[in-house]
């Protein structure tokens, strides 16, 4: 049976860094190179780039997802349910650790709700909140369920991983079927499921950021307590630094506009400026009059 597990161990992770290199591979491809190039194009190219591009690049992105996941899943059955690392030396199984562990994969619903609600139109707002939220679930974890520093930081990569391959299933994929349909037709997709898919896909990539830091927690632990001041009462901020810095860009930012709103707030600007001098101008014209005695300036 041992020998079983040590053969289990390195093929699944092997095929969880395949799968996810293909997934979050392709998530930064999306993001950061598709979104912008998509933007230059005009309505016949986006007919014909559209439909032969995005189905065969949506089918390897949520299917790299789906292995993703389910191979993550396995590892943290081997290495930590099985291989004894879930847990600090005081604890075991108990209320509180099946608890954590159930919120780990359960926790999306929460997230989903979330952002359906009218807070997701404060991003500040919503973003503080989700904040405040990881830091109670990675807290509860490591004080009242007794996991480990390798186990609470691999806890919540599952609990991120679990939000963004929900996130491509059943909100990104679904929209994007009805964009691309659209897109093919030559109709204007709605404006809801581009700002859905887009929205949910800029998650992705703010939580892949934590997600991959938690995944190298073998190689972290030189940050669990004994160096640079962090103790193993604290060591958990660390973690949560992480993952501040991963939401930073999720902050509106001032100075930075989009060209729609630069274009718009100049020519706004530039109307009231043009009313401003045009009254003035009016009021001289008017105590030219009424010295002179003129009826027409």
């Amino acid at each position: 049976m041992y020998k079983r597990q040590e053969l289990i161990h390195p093929i699944f992770k092997w095929l969880h860094i395949i799968a996810g290199v293909m997934w979050i591979g392709l998530l930064y491809f999306f993001n950061f190179i598709n979104a912008h190039f998509a933007a230059t194009l005009d309505s016949d190219s986006k007919k014909k780039v559209v439909p032969e591009l995005m189905p065969r690049a949506l089918y390897w992105f949520r299917w790299g997802a789906a292995w993703t996941w389910f191979t993550g899943v396995i590892l943290l059955l081997v290495v930590y349910y099985h291989g004894g690392l879930t847990f600090d030396d005081d604890f075991d199984w108990g209320v509180s650790a099946f608890t954590m562990i159930g919120f780990t994969f359960l926790g999306v619903f929460l997230y989903d709700y979330l952002y359906k609600t009218g807070l997701a139109s404060n991003v500040r707002l919503v973003t503080i909140i989700s904040f405040v939220l990881i830091g109670v679930v990675v807290y509860l974890m490591k004080e009242w369920a007794g996991f480990s520093y390798r186990s609470f930081n691999i806890h919540l990569g599952a609990l991120f991983g679990t939000n963004m391959a929900f996130n491509v299933w059943f909100r990104i994929w679904p929209a994007q079927q009805k964009i691309i349909t659209a897109i093919k037709n030559g109709e204007a997709p709605e404006a809801d499921l581009v700002g859905l898919a887009g929205l949910r896909s800029k998650h992705n990539t703010y939580m892949s950021v934590p997600l991959i830091w938690t995944m190298k927690n073998q190689h972290t632990t030189v940050l669990a307590g004994g160096n640079f001041g962090i103790t193993s009462s604290t060591n958990w901020l660390v973690l949560m630094i992480v993952v501040g810095k991963s939401l930073e860009p999720a902050k509106p930012r001032g100075g930075q506009l989009s060209l729609d709103e630069v274009v718009f707030k100049n020519k706004f600007i530039m109307k009231k400026l043009a009313i401003k001098k045009y009254g003035k101008f009016i009021n001289k014209a008017k105590q030219f009059k009424s010295i002179t005695g003129l009826n027409e300036v």
